[in-house]
């Protein structure tokens, strides 16, 4: 994938939203590719001010996820986009919400969440750097 005729690589916000009781993180259906998951992610956009505000406003648009943004993870850089991961401590999950008829989601343990994850490097690499992950 190419920048899309951009002179620069997309910035792409990502939140790991995390149940710390359980230790389970939330995973959501791609729109793209409907059989794939993903993290909770999208573009930075001006009314964002901060990254993490982005991620924040990723996860409550595409889950329904309410949360306090605690640890950023790491930056990947790629040709197309440049990924800014950031842990999500859920506190509450809307019934409703913006992308609820476009996604499903659903909690999982880390390895779970490892393996639907594999299919984007990214994505896989984010959370194998989470608080999650065994040490």
């Amino acid at each position: 994938m190419g920048t899309k005729g951009r002179s620069v690589p997309r910035v792409v916000c990502c939140a790991i939203p995390i149940a710390r009781s359980s230790g389970k993180v939330l995973v959501v259906t791609s729109r793209k590719r409907p059989n794939h998951w993903v993290l909770p992610k999208g573009g930075f956009e001006p009314s964002d001010v901060k990254l993490e505000e982005a991620a924040s406003r990723e996860a409550l648009e595409e889950a329904g996820v309410h949360g306090t943004i605690t640890r950023f993870v790491i930056t990947i850089p790629t040709p197309s986009a440049t990924y800014h991961f950031y842990e999500l401590d859920v506190t509450t999950l809307d019934t409703d919400w913006m992308e609820s008829n476009e996604r499903q989601r659903e909690w999982v343990d880390y390895a779970e969440a490892l393996r639907r994850l594999e299919w984007k490097s990214e994505l896989a690499e984010g959370m194998r750097l989470s608080s999650l992950a065994p040490s």
